[in-house]
């Protein structure tokens, strides 16, 4: 009987734990997580459109891809690998990368018409007949063939990048989520619980 009655007066108790406040209050944080992890999305796709932006007027992109960076690295639902298939990526520098091999092109250029002068002026002195002559020719294409630079490959993946944000961060977003996620195991425990009471109780 004084089982029974304990069980009674804890029950009451429990009772007092209304459902419906611990479900308004498990939504509002899920609500507010959802708004959190779309504002993370929004803030990094600013963040992104910077380093394009940097990147196409030939900006501080160092700077921009640093803030990019720490902002993934630090919140969730901001993923910039390659593995997601959401958004375009990776982070690619395209007009650096375009203008530093336009430069390498240029420099190599200017080395072999530099070679081409050379082997046309050293070739000159050696086979100095006027008009078509052909082992002066011959001279300069091998002169030219030996002297001359050749591009070396911008290697494309440096300038190409992947960020992977956090499953969890404990920002806005992410300790929304687990508090909705506390009060709906609290729910749920709250439901379970009381079967149990009633169950005694019959």
């Amino acid at each position: 009987m004084n089982r029974k009655r304990k069980l009674n007066h804890d029950y009451k108790r429990l009772k007092k734990i209304k459902s419906k406040y611990l479900l308004a209050t498990a939504v509002f944080f899920l609500i507010v997580g959802i708004f959190g992890l779309r504002h993370n999305y929004s803030r990094m796709v600013e963040l992104r459109t910077a380093v394009a932006t940097a990147d196409e007027q030939n900006g501080d992109v160092e700077k921009a891809l640093r803030n990019l960076r720490e902002f993934v690295y630090g919140h969730m639902n901001t993923d910039l690998s390659s593995g997601n298939v959401s958004i375009k990526p990776p982070i690619q520098l395209k007009y650096r990368y375009e203008r530093l091999a336009k430069a390498e092109k240029e420099r190599v250029a200017q080395i072999n018409e530099g070679v081409k002068a050379r082997g046309k002026q050293i070739c000159g002195q050696k086979y100095p007949a006027s008009g078509y002559n052909s082992p002066r020719v011959v001279c300069i294409a091998e002169y030219i063939k030996k002297h001359s630079t050749k591009e070396k490959t911008v290697p494309s993946d440096l300038y190409k990048f992947d960020f992977i944000s956090p499953s969890w961060s404990p920002d806005l977003a992410g300790t929304s989520l687990l508090l909705s996620l506390v009060f709906f195991s609290a729910l749920i425990a709250r439901y379970l619980i009381g079967l149990w009471y009633r169950s005694q109780l019959d």
